[in-house]
């Protein structure tokens, strides 16, 4: 009835708020619409990890989670800090990251060996 609304790089409310709106204009006086993303971007995690490779994003993930869910750090890991590569619309970053940072779909995670 309303034909295609672009979605990417919306977020759900976003959304709900465009196809609301469309329904408005001449299809549905009240309409109620709910958005939900059914699966998200995998995440990938490399380097000093039990179980280095990719894996279902969580939201609300932190770097730590992805490490926890890797299987924890191998002996040789560097703990205090990880690289995190994230990629959006302005392009790639590659930062030096706590544990404790924020994560979303599609991050690489990599985490350095320590030097004794």
């Amino acid at each position: 009835m309303i034909g295609s609304v672009p979605a990417r790089g919306r977020t759900p409310a976003g959304l709900a708020g465009e196809i609301s709106a469309r329904l408005r204009n001449g299809f549905i006086r009240e309409p109620s619409v709910a958005v939900e993303i059914e699966s998200y971007r995998p995440f990938f995690i490399l380097g000093e990890v039990q179980a280095p490779g990719q894996y279902p994003y969580v939201p609300n993930m932190t770097v730590e989670s992805a490490v926890a869910i890797a299987g924890g750090f191998s002996p040789r890991a560097k703990r205090d800090s990880v690289t995190l590569t994230h990629t959006d619309a302005s392009g790639a970053g590659r930062f030096v990251v706590p544990l404790g940072t924020p994560m979303s779909p599609g991050d690489t995670v990599f985490v350095g060996e320590r030097w004794f």
